[in-house]
């Protein structure tokens, strides 16, 4: 008998319903006595798997409980997450969207290839869909892979209105496997989104719950002596800014899901020992990038955003909110694992397991200990710095404490990896005001970086620069320009922008159509920003200009530069954002014009 509040994939296993126990921390989707489940399981392991080329779908408000607090979801076809949409390459599919809620709603198809009127974004490509209508999408499926969908509306998506698109290929599926799952990690709170808002306006660090204590001043004092531990603390203080601002907001009011089913309710998928299977893991978080192993078993990534990559074995990745990654993992033992994913600032985790039979369950590992931002992410490439090149317009930051660590040794700056010629950025004369408080000026530009809390864990933790598109680039032309823009903000102030503009401030970037160009991005904040740009593909280059891997999302680190070139091949009009929620509402958000 299945365990209350368990949640299992099983191979070959007629449809049936399972509720999530409120015991077990999951869900339990409508009211009593018509409860309504989370999840309806179809044969080939998908929670609400609908496939063809005709969906219907309805849009509304949905109870559910996830902490043991009653709230009120905005979920489709009455669930959180929605149904898994199935679609065959070549197919032209019509996806007829209903709105029950009292406020406008939007559906966007996250990486999806299509015209510009079909892409989802109010006041963009079409004006939404109004409470009582309902709107149809259609358009040609050209690609492959694993997607998802969102709404683009408000907070819509916070309050679980998002779902998984695969797209199986025409003809034979690469690195075909025997089980294939679905893994949506997502964010809840039980706040209104609004007054999360409105918490970290008011106090940036509001949710933070990692800032340093006195123990770890004490902890530091033991190994570094009194002076270093002071003079530490002194650079971070003269600077307003926390050395743990790694995420906006923590498990203090997230609870982290794993296909819509909490941590105690342990989603599961069922196999054989011996059978290869396929994780198609989706970021659907608001806020919260995650690091995800499971312990026992390597990961071989074998796709990135749905493109295929070069196969390329981890023990770890970290997921930026809306990437998509396909791993391969091989289970040969008669034995549970643990799926662990930890959020980034380490305040907690989404759980679920992989097991032979229901019921079983592996040891969940204890979240590592947070770390402190390094040198690296604040002032970029250290090592080909000189003088005051570093980071200029800190607040509060004086010419003898940048000069102090713009001097620090340049192997503690860069990973442990050669340092590479320091670039020129040009910052915009709409960087310097009160909404930006920092300036890179010689930004670092590796890939072979995992990232804050991954460095030197002792596991092997992906980069960008371990993903390779299968087949290399598409179009093969250089790129005949550049734009570059600066990612900034104001962390004390909860301001975020682009150039220093926040959008409602900024004008339109254009794109000639056709063209082959190149975006430069400048992360001048101390936070990874996952940037999107809808309807074309972005295809990151390494630090010499060349194509590296083909993606609809790339996470910039804290002062990094990363380029990619693009071919706008789309005409229309297009959103181009951050894809952490919060940022985007406040202001990381462009729209692009091809003409």
């Amino acid at each position: 008998m299945t365990p209350i509040g368990s949640q299992i994939m099983r191979p070959g296993l007629s449809r049936r319903k399972f509720v999530q126990g409120l015991a077990a921390g999951g869900a339990l989707l409508g009211l009593a006595p018509a409860i309504r489940p989370a999840w309806a399981l179809a044969a080939a392991g998908e929670a609400n798997t609908l496939s063809g080329t005709e969906f219907d779908l309805v849009v509304g408000p949905q109870p559910v409980n996830f902490t043991g607090a009653p709230r009120i979801a905005t979920a489709i076809n009455g669930s959180v997450p929605g149904p898994t949409l199935r679609w065959k390459e070549g197919s032209a599919v019509t996806i007829r969207v209903t709105n029950r809620l009292a406020e406008t709603t939007s559906i966007h198809w996250h990486g999806i290839l299509l015209p510009y009127q079909m892409d989802g974004v109010p006041h963009i490509s079409y004006p939404g869909i109004p409470p009582g209508a309902t709107f149809t999408y259609r358009f040609k499926v050209q690609q492959t892979g694993t997607y998802w969908y969102h709404s683009h509306s408000g907070f819509q998506e916070q309050t679980g209105m998002y779902g998984a698109i695969i797209i199986d290929p025409a003809t034979s599926e690469r690195n075909a496997t025997e089980q294939d799952y679905v893994v949506q990690l997502s964010d809840w709170t039980d706040d209104d989104p609004m007054t999360v808002l409105a918490n970290l306006k008011g106090q940036s660090d509001y949710y933070n719950q990692n800032r340093p204590t006195v123990a770890d001043l004490l902890a530091d004092v033991s190994t570094m002596g009194v002076a270093q531990a002071r003079e530490k603390r002194e650079m971070w203080n003269q600077m307003r800014m926390s050395p743990t601002d790694f995420s906006d907001i923590s498990a203090s009011t997230f609870t982290y899901l794993m296909n819509g089913t909490t941590p105690a309710g342990n989603w599961t998928g069922l196999f054989r020992p011996g059978e290869r299977i396929r994780l198609r893991f989706i970021n659907s978080g608001a806020a919260s990038f995650f690091d995800v192993r499971i312990p026992g078993l390597k990961l071989t990534v074998v796709a990135a955003d749905g493109q295929p990559v070069d196969p390329v074995t981890v023990d770890e990745f970290r997921i930026a909110p809306s990437e998509t990654y396909d791993v391969i993992v091989a289970p040969g033992q008669d034995e549970a694992y643990t799926i662990f994913a930890q959020s980034l600032d380490r305040s907690g985790y989404a759980r679920g397991t992989l097991a032979p039979r229901p019921g079983m369950a592996a040891a969940v590992p204890a979240v590592d200990p947070p770390v402190w931002l390094e040198m690296q992410d604040m002032m970029g490439d250290m090592g080909g710095m000189g003088g005051m090149a570093g980071m200029s317009g800190m607040a509060g930051a004086s010419g003898h404490d940048m000069h102090s660590m713009h001097n620090m040794p340049a192997g503690q700056m860069n990973h442990g990896a050669a340092v590479p010629p320091p670039v020129s950025v040009r910052h915009a004369s709409t960087e310097y005001g009160p909404g930006v408080d920092a300036r890179v000026d010689t930004p670092r530009v590796n890939l072979d970086d995992p990232g804050a809390g991954l460095r030197n864990n002792g596991r092997r933790a992906l980069s960008y620069a371990d993903l390779h598109t299968a087949g290399g680039a598409i179009d093969k032309r250089d790129p005949e320009r550049e734009i570059e823009l600066h990612l900034t903000g104001n962390m004390e102030r909860y301001i975020w922008s682009v150039d220093g503009l926040e959008y409602g401030r900024s004008t339109p970037i254009r794109f000639r159509l056709g063209e082959r160009l190149r975006i430069v991005m400048v992360n001048d904040t101390m936070m990874a920003h996952p940037f999107h740009l809808h309807g074309m593909w972005s295809d990151l280059e390494n630090a010499a200009g060349q194509f590296q891997v083909r993606k609809h999302a790339i996470s910039v680190q804290p002062a990094q530069r990363i380029t990619y070139a693009v071919t706008a091949d789309a005409p229309g009009r297009w959103a181009f954002h951050c894809h952490l929620l919060y940022h985007m509402a406040t202001g990381m958000f462009r729209q692009v014009v091809v003409v």
